[in-house]
């Protein structure tokens, strides 16, 4: 299953991709710890787009669920991060930690950063599958 989604450079659109997301997820089984964990890290990402996409006024998300795993790469086309920070900040500081938690709870992280022309975040978690929901909705889930 492949999707994308152009949305607006604002934060109205971090719940659409949310929902599109969480609710392809769900339909194929997928546990509801695994959907948390990589709706967490979509949010995070969508959120520094949406901040530091500048000055284009739109970001993309494109989504690849198969092979036992949920790619997601979120692109904007900002001025971008002129290197990925290697510290993060203090416990006490009100920003900064959505590159640790994107870490955190994702298999595989990776950046394309390309100064001046934007960035491309690439999210990876292999999926946990919920049985026991598949086969009460009586659903046989296919090769994916």
């Amino acid at each position: 299953m492949e999707f994308s989604l152009a949305l607006p450079r604002q934060a109205v659109g971090i719940p659409m991709v949310r929902r599109a997301l969480g609710d392809s997820l769900h339909s194929l089984g997928v546990t509801e710890e695994c959907v948390a964990d990589i709706l967490l890290a979509v949010t995070e990402a969508c959120a520094n787009a949406v901040r530091h996409g500048g000055p284009a006024n739109r970001y993309e998300v494109e989504t690849a669920i198969g092979h036992g795993r949920c790619d997601v790469r979120i692109i904007d086309r900002g001025q971008g991060l002129v290197r990925v920070p290697e510290h993060y900040p203090p416990t006490d500081a009100e920003n900064g930690r959505g590159l640790l938690i994107m870490q955190a709870v994702v298999d595989e992280i990776s950046f394309d950063i390309t100064p001046g022309r934007g960035t491309v975040v690439h999210l990876r978690k292999h999926l946990d599958w919920d049985d026991d929901a598949l086969y009460s909705r009586g659903r046989v889930l296919a090769a994916v």
